[in-house]
């Protein structure tokens, strides 16, 4: 299984998110792929609003907020 997490320096929401979608990660033995959007511009287009984003495996599983829960039940 495949956590992609998109995010940016000094994004509040990405601060407090990142922690869980690592711990969760982790604890389902995931492969967990951080993504910076400043240093692409296609995804600066693409998550530029919706950061933080994690798709799950090719497949969006949360914008804006990460709901600890419904993240470790999607990795479970």
């Amino acid at each position: 299984m495949i956590v992609d997490f998109y995010e940016k320096p000094g994004c509040h929401l990405c601060e407090d998110a990142a922690p869980l979608v690592v711990a969760e990660a982790a604890a389902a033995g995931a492969e967990l792929r951080r993504h910076n959007i400043l240093a692409d511009a296609q995804l600066q287009v693409r998550y530029g609003e919706l950061i933080p984003v994690v798709v799950i495996d090719g497949e969006q599983h949360s914008t804006w907020f990460v709901d600890q829960a419904r993240l470790r039940n999607a990795l479970g």
